[in-house]
């Protein structure tokens, strides 16, 4: 015996869906960071709260910028069908939620906003909430229904039933909210907030099976030294991280996109104008 094994507990239904989701390292996935400057986004989001009522958090920031992004970037826009990118027409964006169960074991799901690049700040701030409640209260009906599935599946069948999932629903693009599946799932990118798990930047993997070409995981805020007018001062800065099907999105693509995101974060009232009240764009490019 080589090695000294013993069972392991069994997995969530996340986990479940990864063992079948990944196979052997043919992985056209590409990495970058960008550091953020964050005093000008912590002062926004207080102010929008005084202002407003309502509670932003920078994952709502950094979602409502991708969604942004996207609209001002088509060519990001994308999914793999037959070999090629094919365009999307809308952005949906896709925030990954914790979600505890029961026994204490503790699980990944997904909140998904579709057409967000049409919502203002706070119209999407407030739809994204009431998913994210949805799906930690249980209430999601296709995710449940979706999750009830995946235990039935055997760990052996699990990479092949996603295969045959993500090619009927993408590569056929047929809708399946006949059997119960609900239509476009994962939007057209993924963000996941490293920062609320007290990580400071990590590069998290795309799933295949989503057909989602792009993930962007803001880190925590933390405390550094910054040069400003010659002196070293304490600032806030944030790294946010991203992964991207390099098959699908070219790096000039990826900077663009970026960069847009960074410019945000850096200047929001910019982007979002908060004398309206409402987050609408300030700017269009």
């Amino acid at each position: 015996m080589n090695l000294d094994l013993k069972p392991a507990p069994p997995p969530g239904v996340f986990r479940k869906l990864a063992l079948g989701a990944w196979r052997s390292p043919r992985d056209p996935s590409a990495y970058a960071s960008l550091d953020v400057r964050m005093e000008k986004a912590l002062v926004f989001l207080e102010g929008w709260r005084a202002r407003t009522g309502q509670r932003l958090t920078v994952t709502h920031l950094v979602a409502k910028a991708a969604a942004d992004a996207l609209r001002l970037h088509p060519e990001a826009n994308v999914l793999l069908r037959w070999g090629a990118p094919s365009q999307r027409v809308d952005v949906g964006v896709c925030v990954l939620v914790v979600q505890p169960e029961e026994s204490g074991r503790v699980d990944l799901t997904t909140a998904t906003v579709p057409r967000a690049d049409g919502l203002s700040l706070e119209a999407f701030g407030r739809e994204l909430e009431r998913r994210v409640g949805r799906v930690r209260a249980r209430a999601d009906v296709d995710i449940e229904r979706g999750k009830r599935r995946s235990y039935r599946i055997p760990g052996m069948l699990m990479g092949w039933a996603l295969r045959w999932l993500s090619f009927v629903w993408f590569t056929l693009n047929v809708d399946l909210r006949w059997v119960g599946m609900p239509r476009d799932p994962f939007g057209s990118v993924v963000v996941t907030s490293l920062g609320s798990l007290g990580l400071e930047r990590g590069y998290v993997a795309t799933v295949p099976y989503t057909r989602v070409p792009l993930v962007l995981a803001p880190g925590s805020v933390r405390t550094v030294p910054v040069v400003e007018a010659g002196a070293l001062v304490p600032g806030k800065t944030m790294t946010l991280t991203c992964t991207w099907d390099a098959r699908a999105l070219d790096v000039e693509v990826i900077a663009r996109v970026l960069r847009h995101v960074g410019a945000a974060l850096e200047s929001p009232e910019s982007c979002w104008d908060p004398s309206s009240g409402s987050g609408i764009p300030a700017v269009t490019g």
